[in-house]
């Protein structure tokens, strides 16, 4: 039996701290999986459930977007994994009897976690304007609602349509196609807040803005550089490919200012060894950088690699690439002392690293958040495919770079056209394909459309899935951006806190999760999605959804289109079958397989088990599609985030509880905290010269330069080995430290891993 919602907000700001783990999953994982999937779902409805996760004719993990491998595990799922599925598949309700009993004013005061923990939403509701509480709507009358907004505005747009990643490739593409059909191209998504600059830097330097290697790549490497990121707690499956990758004699390197534990030893909890033995050592060298520092450390390697004898491929240089002398110049002049002050390494741990790439022939890069949200963010990822391109580990088997994603399918979106600066040839077959001309100018990405919404502007707030008050920077200035809007609508599965923070109007439209049959007129449909690598296969939910009055993400999709474009008529632009869209999806992929190059015959080769991989220039065939025809080395000038004295440099991070904005639950066992989430771990050194005491309450206090002091109140002290000048605590609680203005050069991601505070002693 699924144990009840809680009634009480547990308070999240006394959490008990232990000693770090150096090991992750093993025994203890398997026992959390299993009973928050019980609390959630029931043991029997668990079981039947998490044995469909990633397999071929199951469904794709609701959690991150690491690829299934050719031959999925009986438990193809990790700790983390379950929890997303048991938050999904729960059979906890909320229902109008719910919203009767809370107002809207109240709910606003609950914490994000209290909220996810109240269960499925079962039908649509509405905030009229004026009104305390969200009540029942029809279906039909909450699309009136939206298309009276759209037709309200003065333009078009002055809407924007938001996308998380876990939209199919099915809905993301019917969402852009309204969206540019109503005639805007604000598309922001959640790839603003997050690897957007990874996109940006390798769209420049390789013509393609995602990751070149697939799983077999990493099992064949000679060396693999994780930096900054945290595999054991964001994407935990990655740990098994790594496993694999080590044991066919593959060294580790990991580049992190905090000690991460999945990172030191895995016991991978899919056999005897992982289960009962000591795991598997991961990591041979470790280098505990300062944050911001990665830039400086790629520049110092290149210049090394540059001064070996026989260590640069100059025949694939000479073949392939632009811009290798500008960058060898500028690579020569790299000042050792500065190196050393940003990274904060000896300098012989950086040869130590040198000496490792010297004996290796094929070489991957991972990373994440941690080298993405910095200002000079694009400038550190240029650097890595600089490091990458000299000895030719792009294009061949064992090498190349990989970004990991976060969310599920947020790959996939952004291939289907989520992106507020589309390409003229995407357009053109889009504007082809539905004979109809697109918007040309570019529209608003996430940050962007905050500054809209804040000078009104933006008057209609649309968001697929996700929580985007919580997952945006400056919080205080997003709420009140979010309250300046004439209606703001969310499609969700759960409650969050976004469906607090309103506009005038507001309405929740419940939708479909990926657990959930989805069934039309025209029989079981399934959806699709890509992960990490490029690889697009199919997910299909199996479980009875938990109300009548769902409706899947694509429905909801073609019914608003309709109800805002008009009847199909001769004189309507385009002339879209929506209604056919909705009742079966393959007439979607048939449209997707004649715009978006890659997707030819969609539909037969999505059938086939495990799906299909995207084309991608740079790998298969060392042809890179940038602006020159050529792998493009780049000049980036050594820089690295300048923290005054008195002051700490923060980075906002997850805890092992949480993914993304959903918490599910307060402990953070790997980094030994529980019963908590506001802790800001500080370097034991630090804490003596700034006189913070272990387990003193502070209020971290952000700096930046509009002078505007943002504080998160009530924070405990933590002696954490961070490395030293840096700080850690979890967001979304910090995310209000972050100022909207402080953005990554180029991409406009916020600067969440570089955020300047100061503590001051907490009020009580």
């Amino acid at each position: 039996m699924a144990k009840q919602a809680p009634q009480s907000d547990p308070a999240q700001d006394a959490p008990q701290v232990g000693a770090p783990h150096h090991a992750a999953a093993g025994l203890p994982a398997v026992g959390h999986s299993l009973r928050m999937a019980g609390e959630q779902m029931g043991a029997r409805r668990a079981l039947s459930t998490l044995l469909k996760v990633n397999q071929q004719d199951g469904f794709d993990c609701p959690g991150c977007a690491w690829p299934e491998p050719d031959k999925p595990h009986l438990a193809e799922f990790c700790e983390n994994g379950a929890k997303a599925v048991a938050e999904e598949a729960t059979e906890r309700r909320i229902n109008r009897e719910f919203f009767a009993a809370h107002p809207v004013a109240e709910l606003a005061e609950r914490s994000g976690y209290w909220l996810g923990q109240q269960g499925r939403l079962t039908e649509p509701m509405l905030l009229d304007e004026g009104a305390t509480h969200y009540v029942p709507v029809s279906w039909d009358r909450a699309f009136a609602i939206v298309a009276e907004e759209l037709k309200a505005l003065d333009t078009p747009d002055g809407a924007a349509f938001y996308t998380s990643g876990r939209t199919s490739n099915e809905a993301a593409f019917a969402y852009q196609l309204f969206a540019r059909q109503l005639g805007t191209n604000n598309l922001p998504d959640c790839s603003n807040m997050c690897h957007e600059s990874s996109g940006s830097a390798l769209t420049e330097t390789l013509g393609v803005g995602k990751g070149s290697v697939s799983l077999k790549d990493l099992y064949q490497a000679d060396l693999i550089i994780v930096a900054g990121q945290n595999p054991g707690t964001n994407h935990p499956r990655m740990l098994s490919a790594l496993e694999r990758a080590k044991r066919a004699g593959a060294k580790i390197v990991s580049v992190n200012p905090l000690p991460e534990a999945g990172l030191e030893r895995f016991k991978n909890p899919q056999n005897a060894r992982g289960l009962v033995g000591h795991g598997t050592k991961l990591t041979d060298l470790f280098l505990q950088i300062r944050l911001g520092g990665d830039l400086a450390l790629f520049r110092a390697l290149n210049q090394l690699l540059l001064k070996a004898d026989g260590a640069v491929d100059h025949d694939f240089i000479a073949e392939h690439c632009l811009g290798f002398e500008d960058f060898a110049a500028e690579a020569a002049s790299t000042d050792t002392a500065e190196v050393l002050a940003a990274t904060g390494l000896p300098y012989e741990q950086i040869e130590e690293l040198a000496r490792l790439v010297l004996a290796s022939d094929k070489i991957i890069v991972c990373w994440a958040m941690g080298l993405t949200q910095h200002k000079h963010a694009v400038p550190t990822i240029r650097e890595v495919v600089n490091f990458l391109l000299l000895r030719g580990n792009v294009g061949r088997p064992g090498a190349g770079v990989c970004p990991v994603r976060g969310h599920s399918n947020v790959q996939g979106d952004r291939t289907m056209g989520i992106f507020e600066r589309p390409s003229q040839a995407f357009l053109d077959s889009l504007g082809k394909e539905f004979a109809f001309e697109p918007p040309r100018e570019h529209g608003l990405d996430a940050v962007d459309t905050i500054r809209a919404m804040r000078d009104g502007k933006v008057k209609v707030f649309f968001a697929m899935g996700g929580n985007f008050v919580a997952a945006s920077p400056d919080t205080e200035v997003t709420e009140a951006a979010m309250r300046r809007c004439r209606l703001t609508v969310h499609v969700s599965t759960k409650l969050n806190r976004s469906h607090v923070i309103t506009g005038s109007r507001a309405l929740i439209l419940p939708t479909l999760g990926r657990t959930d049959k989805d069934r039309t007129s025209q029989g079981d449909q399934f959806v699709t999605v890509e992960d990490s690598m490029g690889l697009v296969h199919s997910s299909r939910g199996g479980l009875r959804p938990p109300s009548s009055e769902l409706l899947s993400e694509v429905a909801i999709v073609c019914r608003l289109a309709r109800a805002a474009l008009g009847p199909q008529t001769p004189g309507n632009p385009g002339g879209v079958p929506w209604e056919d869209f909705a009742e079966s999806y393959d007439t979607v992929r048939d449209r997707i397989a004649r715009v978006i190059p890659g997707f030819e015959d969609f539909n037969t080769k999505v059938r086939a088990p495990g799906g299909f991989a995207l084309p991608h220039g740079p790998r298969d065939s060392r042809t890179f599609p940038t602006h020159t025809g050529k792998a493009n080395f780049t000049v980036n000038p050594l820089t690295a985030p300048e923290v005054p004295a008195g002051r700490l440099l923060l980075q906002t991070l997850r805890s092992h509880d949480q993914y993304n904005t959903t918490i599910y639950g307060l402990d953070d066992r790997y980094r030994g905290i529980t019963g908590g989430r506001r802790v800001v771990l500080v370097n034991p050194a630090d804490a003596a010269e700034l006189g913070l005491a272990e387990g003193a309450y502070v209020d971290l206090v952000s700096e930046w330069t509009d002078g505007v002091d943002r504080r998160a109140p009530h924070f405990k002290v933590v002696h954490y080995p961070v490395a030293r000048g840096g700080a850690a605590a979890y967001y979304p609680e910090t995310n209000v430290l972050v100022p909207l203005d402080s953005t990554a050069d180029i991409s406009n991601t916020p600067t969440s891993k570089a955020v300047v505070i100061r503590f001051e002693a907490a009020a009580g």
